[in-house]
C-alpha cells in the first residue's frame, strides 16, 4: 500500500486499540493489542506520518530510533535492593526505569495528555543484547520491569534488509505478535503530501514530467546510488531559503540531497529552465491579468513541458495566496473567542467593569495560549498551522493590552471598541485580499483557456485545484464560476455552508 493508506490504516488501529467500555476499560486488553510494524524503503515518510496521526487524533507522540539504544538504556540498569519475605531478608536485583518509559511519563506529566503512541523507528536494527527483550516488550509492553503505560498504542517501523546491513529479519513467533504494513513509494500520494506543505513548485513540476526519479534506489560500481522522498522535501527546504538569501542553487547543493548523479544533473538543468521560464513569462502579470500579446503567443506555440512548468508556477503563486487567507480567515475565526470574553465582561454590570479588569482577562488569555502551545508541542500533537494560528492570536492579545496600556481607557466598553475596531480592520482586509485571490484566480483560467484551448493543460489545471487541499477548500468556500464551468459534477457541491458563514459572520 502507499504512504496515505498506511496511514489510515495505523489511525483506525490506533483509534479502535483506545475505544473504551462503559466503565472505562479498554475494549482490547493491553497483551492483544498487536504493536503495528510499519515495513518500508527509507524516506518515504513513515515518521512523518506518525506525527499527523497524533496531531489529528489529538493524542501524545513519543519517538525513539532503536539503533541508539543499548539494553541498558532500554531496560534500565541493575541495582541491588534488600526485601524481607516469611521473616527472612534477601539481597534481590531490581532495575532502574527504562529511558523510553521514562520519557513517556515525562510527556504525560508536562502536556496533561494521557494517551498517545509509542514510535519506535528502526526496530528490526536492535542491539544483539536487546534482541531477546523484545519478544516479551511486543506481547506485554514492558521493558525491564517497567510496563508501557495504559493508553498508549505501540507502532514499530523498520526497512527491507536490502536497504539496511544492520536489519535482522523477526521470525515467525515475533511476527506473530504485530500487524504488518508493507508501504512503498508512491509518488501521487506524496505530491498530495507536497502541495499542503510548500514544497518548492520546481521539484514537483520536474517530478510530473519525470516520475521515476521520485524514488531510486541502486547499487552501482561506485556504491549506493539513492534518491528519497526525504532528499526532494529537505532539498526543497534549502531551495526555498537559498532564493530568500539571493544564494546559487547549483549541483554541488543538489547532490547534498540528491544522490544520483544523472538525476542531479538534470534536475539542475530543469532548475534553470524554470528560473528563465518565471522570468520571460512574468507570472504576476499573468495572475494580475495584464500580460502581453507577447506572452500569451509564446505560451500558445509553446511545448507541453514548457506549458506544465508554466502553469506549476502560476499554481504555487496562488495556492500559496488562497492557503495564507484561509489561515486568516481560521485564526480571526479562533480569535473571536477570547475577544468575546472580554465583551461579556464589558456587559456584566456585576463585575468591576474596569480597563484593568480587562487587561487582567487579555493576559489571562494569553497566558493560557502559550502554556495550550507549550503543552501541545511537549506532546508532539501541535501542527505548524495550529502553532502559526495560536501565536497569531496571542500576537492580537499583546497588541491590544499594549495599546489600552498606551491610550488610557478608563471603562471597559471602551477597551472592547478599541479591540473591535482592530478586529474589524483585519476582517475587512481578509475579505480584500480574498476578492482579489478570486480575481486571480478568474485570470489563470482566462489565460489558460485562450492559450491552451483545448490541451491537456485545462485537465491538469482542474486536477490540481481538485486534489490539493487549500484550492479545493477555497473553491468550495467561496466558489468560482470559471471552476464550475469546467467541471459541473465536481464533488465540491458540498459548499461547508455553516464554515462559511461563520467567516462572512465575522463580527462581535
Amino acid at each position: 500500500m502507499n504512504i496515505k493508506q498506511a496511514k489510515e490504516h495505523i489511525k483506525n488501529s490506533v483509534k479502535i486499540y483506545l475505544k473504551k467500555d462503559e466503565y472505562g476499560e479498554y475494549r482490547i486488553p493491553v497483551v492483544r493489542q498487536r504493536p503495528v510494524f510499519l515495513l518500508g524503503a527509507p524516506g518515504i515518510g513513515k515518521t512523518a506520518i506518525m506525527e499527523q496521526i497524533a496531531q489529528e487524533l489529538g493524542i501524545a507522540l513519543v519517538s525513539y530510533s532503536m539503533t541508539h539504544h543499548t539494553r541498558q538504556s532500554a531496560l534500565g540498569l541493575p541495582f541491588i535492593t534488600h526485601k524481607k519475605y516469611k521473616g527472612m531478608e534477601f539481597d534481590i536485583s531490581e532495575y532502574t526505569m527504562s529511558e523510553i518509559i521514562a520519557s513517556i511519563y515525562e510527556v504525560m506529566e508536562q502536556s496533561g495528555i494521557e494517551e498517545g503512541i509509542l514510535f519506535l523507528d528502526e526496530i528490526n536494527c536492535v542491539s544483539e543484547t536487546l534482541a531477546p527483550s523484545m519478544l516479551q516488550f511486543l506481547q506485554y509492553k514492558v521493558f525491564g520491569r517497567h510496563q508501557v503505560p495504559e493508553g498508549w498504542v505501540i507502532v514499530t517501523a523498520g526497512n527491507p534488509p536490502e536497504y539496511n546491513k544492520s536489519v535482522r529479519e523477526f521470525d515467525v513467533v515475533t511476527m506473530d505478535r504485530m500487524k504488518l504494513v508493507e508501504v512503498e513509494a508512491d509518488y501521487p500520494t506524496w505530491k498530495e503530501y507536497a502541495l499542503k506543505n510548500g514544497i518548492h513548485n520546481a521539484v514537483t513540476t520536474y517530478l510530473d514530467m519525470k516520475k521515476s526519479d521520485f524514488y531510486k534506489v541502486e547499487t552501482t560500481v561506485g556504491g549506493k546510488s539513492y534518491v528519497t522522498a526525504r532528499g526532494w522535501e529537505d532539498l526543497s527546504a534549502a531551495m526555498l531559503l537559498c532564493e530568500e538569501e539571493k544564494l546559487p542553487v547549483d549541483e554541488t547543493l543538489i547532490a547534498q540531497y540528491i544522490h544520483n548523479e544523472k538525476i542531479v544533473k538534470e534536475f539542475a538543468a530543469y532548475y534553470e529552465l524554470y528560473n528563465k521560464y518565471k522570468k520571460d513569462y512574468k507570472v504576476e502579470e499573468i495572475l494580475a491579468g495584464t500580460c502581453s500579446a507577447q506572452v500569451r503567443e509564446r505560451a500558445r506555440i509553446a511545448k507541453f513541458d514548457e506549458r506544465l512548468s508554466l502553469l506549476g508556477m502560476l499554481l504555487d503563486k496562488l495556492i500559496s495566496e488562497m492557503r495564507e487567507n484561509l489561515e486568516t480567515a481560521d485564526y480571526l475565526s479562533e480569535l473571536m473567542k477570547p475577544l468575546r470574553l472580554v465583551k461579556s465582561a464589558s456587559a456584566d454590570s456585576s463585575s468591576s467593569n474596569t480597563a484593568d479588569a480587562v487587561s487582567a482577562l487579555l493576559e489571562k488569555q494569553i497566558d493560557s495560549r502559550r502554556r495550550l502551545i507549550d503543552g501541545m508541542t511537549k506532546a508532539g500533537t501541535l501542527s505548524t498551522e495550529d502553532k502559526k494560528k495560536h501565536k497569531a492570536i496571542i500576537r492580537f492579545l499583546e497588541e491590544g493590552a499594549r495599546q489600552l496600556r498606551l491610550q488610557e481607557i478608563p471603562d471597559a466598553d471602551g477597551c472592547f471598541a478599541l479591540l473591535k475596531a482592530a478586529f474589524d480592520g483585519e476582517v475587512a482586509a481578509m475579505k480584500a485580499e480574498n476578492a482579489k485571490i478570486q480575481m486571480r484566480l478568474h485570470n489563470v483560467f482566462e489565460f489558460s483557456e485562450t492559450c491552451f484551448q483545448d490541451g491537456n493543460e485545462l485537465p491538469v489545471l482542474m486536477t490540481e485545484l481538485t486534489v490539493n487541499a487549500y484550492s479545493a477548500r477555497f473553491i468550495a468556500l467561496y466558489g468560482s464560476a470559471d471552476y464550475m464551468r469546467h467541471n459541473e459534477e465536481l464533488l465540491l457541491h458540498e459548499r461547508q455552508d455553516e464554515l462559511l458563514q461563520e467567516i462572512e459572520n465575522l463580527s462581535l
